[in-house]
C-alpha cells in the first residue's frame, strides 16, 4: 500500500517486487503456482498455509528456517497447524504435563 502497489496483482506485482531488488515475496494466496509461472522467477516466494495470525505467530521458528534456507528463485510452503492441532499434545509424550 505505502509503494502504491495495492491495485497491482499476480504477475504484475511480481515483476514489481523483482524490479525493485525484493528477494522474497511472502503471501498466503495458495492459487500463485497455479496462476503464475513462477520457474523463471529471481525472487524467492514463501506460501504461508494459512492466513490466521493467532496460527502464524506461532510458527515464527518454523517460518524463519525457511527463510533462512530459500534462494532466489524457490518456492517453499509452510503448513500452518490449526490451534488444536497447536495444543494437542505430541505423539512421542513431549506434550504438556498434565
Amino acid at each position: 500500500y505505502e509503494l502504491g502497489w495495492e491495485t497491482q496483482r499476480n504477475g504484475a506485482l511480481l515483476d514489481l517486487a523483482e524490479r525493485h531488488g525484493y528477494q522474497i515475496l511472502i503471501t498466503t494466496d495458495q492459487s500463485i503456482r497455479h496462476q503464475q509461472n513462477l520457474a523463471d522467477r529471481e525472487i524467492g516466494i514463501l506460501l504461508l498455509l494459512s492466513n490466521s495470525w493467532p496460527r502464524i505467530r506461532l510458527q515464527i521458528a518454523a517460518i524463519q528456517n525457511t527463510l533462512n534456507e530459500l534462494r532466489p528463485g524457490d518456492f517453499q510452503e509452510v503448513a500452518i497447524p490449526s490451534l488444536d492441532q497447536e495444543r494437542s499434545p505430541k505423539p512421542n509424550g513431549s506434550g504438556p504435563a498434565c
